[in-house]
């Protein structure tokens, strides 16, 4: 990152009195941060006071009511003023120490995300759920993902502001600006660093069966939207391969035609014709951007 660049970084906020106040007193003697904008999601303790008393100069945003981690975030991508946006979680995790090893990167890169060591993540089921997400993500992007959900990362604000209206309000904003970043042809790289653990009496409001699930759905939907032959083609093989098999079989065996295997073939054969139509309009779409 060249000197000239400004630096906003963006933090949503939920009931976290007991930990901002330190982070933001860390950042705010930080030669690097130009700007702080800390995002209040209608937090019901004292976390806007402590915010005004650590740090004046923060800029503050407060939604009217809980509208979600993701929805936090989007306000403060819309409201930075800086070349550069960082976001960090409000609650402890992210060391503000790593900042300048994530800026340091950005001009090659547009993007870079702090990658988090896998003993520093809270439990061996959301150590696991990760690691799938990972896979996953992998697959769709075409490159190695190491941390899809880590929400401590640094990128060109003028690349983001594009991609606001593709995030949701929920916590799974992470998962689409990587997608997003990726497929578009941005340059991402991975930083990794070591979280801090979570404050005493500090708890995680992510639901790990239900936010785990809107988490693959939205891996899916962002794969429909950007590559949609690596959802659809895998699909129209398996049908259409079991289907043609089946009615071979049924020849070969018992000199009838299997109309379910007939079936299961076409809807294959229609299945793939989709796959190649959304394609089409992926591309369309990448075209007419601004990139």
């Amino acid at each position: 990152m060249t000197g000239t660049q400004t630096v906003s970084v963006v933090i949503p906020a939920y009931n976290e009195e007991k930990t901002i106040g330190g982070l933001l007193h860390t950042l705010r003697q930080m030669e690097q941060v130009t700007e702080i904008v800390v995002v209040d999601d209608c937090s019901q303790d004292h976390t806007v006071e402590v915010v005004r008393s650590a740090c004046p100069e923060a800029r503050i945003i407060q939604h009217p009511y809980n509208m979600g981690n993701g929805a936090a975030v989007k306000s403060g991508i819309r409201a930075a003023s800086g070349d550069v946006i960082v976001l960090m979680d409000a609650d402890g995790q992210h060391p503000p120490s790593e900042l300048p090893n994530l800026l340091q990167h950005i001009g090659p890169y547009d993007m870079v995300v702090g990658a988090r060591a896998a003993d520093t993540q809270a439990t061996w089921g959301r150590r696991l759920a990760n690691a799938v997400f990972n896979l996953y993500a992998t697959y769709i992007v075409g490159r190695r993902v190491l941390d899809l959900t880590s929400g401590f990362r640094a990128f060109k604000a003028s690349i983001a502001r594009s991609f606001v209206y593709l995030l949701p309000n929920g916590y799974s904003y992470p998962t689409t600006l990587t997608i997003a970043f990726f497929r578009a042809g941005y340059a991402v790289k991975y930083q990794p660093f070591r979280a801090a653990q979570r404050e005493a009496g500090s708890r995680s409001s992510i639901r790990p069966l239900v936010d785990g699930l809107r988490f693959l759905l939205t891996l899916t939907r962002l794969a429909v939207l950007f590559v949609p032959l690596k959802i659809f083609l895998p699909v129209s093989l398996f049908l259409t391969l079991s289907g043609g098999g089946y009615v071979i079989s049924q020849l070969a065996c018992c000199r009838r035609f299997s109309g379910f295997g007939g079936l299961v073939t076409t809807i294959g054969i229609f299945i793939f014709m989709l796959g190649l139509i959304s394609a089409q309009i992926a591309m369309l779409r990448l075209v007419n951007s601004e990139r």
